[in-house]
């Protein structure tokens, strides 16, 4: 299986070009895995689609689909651009939370229109020893935002893996912990079937989404998220959500069973 690796912020994929084979899941474990595997996130594969321009499904470290990447997506726009697939600077791409529009910025950046995000009535969820309030939002896939006083020592690993599997939510949730500073959002996560990452576009999109509503940021205007992996900008408007970040090549190689 041919693939290359691509990461954006720090949250790396590999990447193969084709159709889905059956054994997709187990694929995702074996080389996914950072020390008898490659190494990822998960895999993402791409492939034509009879409605969009390409279409993509991602696989997460533990073998779980999930609807939507904000970084893996922009990554597929970089490696069709690149891969000579595709010659536009505008594309749309197919994922299972719908079609989305990206639109190529500078050598390295991408922006993806990621549609409309539903935020919901915050909620109040026990982890362990804690009760968080938390806002759940969708973004074509699951989330809930929990703010928190300093995100930087909070234990995310601790609590994250309890409240992604909450009963609350028994398909799993991805779960962002974040902190409102001077002119920006700081923000961590714990990604579902993946543990905690270095960046997730779909949960800085969420967060966005939240802050605007509970009146921590305003709308319209553009937002820097600073994820572990580096920084997002994201914008909402009217439930709509733009954002814009990097997309790099790391390596290319082959695997064998």
């Amino acid at each position: 299986m041919k693939f290359t690796k691509m990461q954006g912020l720090g949250n790396d994929y590999l990447y193969i070009y084709g159709e889905v084979p059956q054994n997709a899941k187990e694929l995702a474990i074996k080389y996914s895995d950072r020390h008898f595997g490659v190494g990822s996130d998960g895999l993402i594969f791409i492939s034509t689609s009879e409605v969009a321009d390409f279409k993509m499904r991602i696989f997460n470290a533990d073998g779980s689909e999930a609807k939507m990447c904000g970084n893996g997506i922009r990554s597929v726009g970089k490696y069709v651009y690149d891969k000579g697939y595709t010659d536009k600077t505008e594309l749309t791409i197919e994922t299972l939370s719908g079609i989305k529009t990206l639109v190529y910025g500078k050598v390295k950046t991408v922006t993806v229109d990621m549609g409309k995000t539903v935020v919901e009535n915050d909620i109040t969820l026990t982890a362990a020893d804690k009760d968080f309030t938390a806002i759940p939002v969708s973004v074509g896939n699951p989330h809930i935002v929990v703010f928190v006083n300093d995100v930087e020592s909070f234990p995310i690993e601790k609590y994250g893996k309890i409240l992604e599997k909450h009963p609350q939510f028994p398909d799993g949730v991805n779960v962002e912990f974040a902190e409102v500073k001077d002119g920006y959002i700081r923000m961590r996560v714990w990604e579902r079937g993946s543990g905690i990452t270095l960046a997730c576009g779909t949960g800085a999109c969420a967060t966005v989404s939240a802050a605007v509503k509970k009146g921590l940021v305003k709308a319209d205007e553009f937002i820097t998220v600073n994820l572990d992996g580096g920084d997002l900008c994201v914008k909402y408007t009217d439930n709509c959500v733009t954002m814009t970040g990097g997309a790099e090549f790391v390596c290319e190689g082959e695997t064998y069973d």
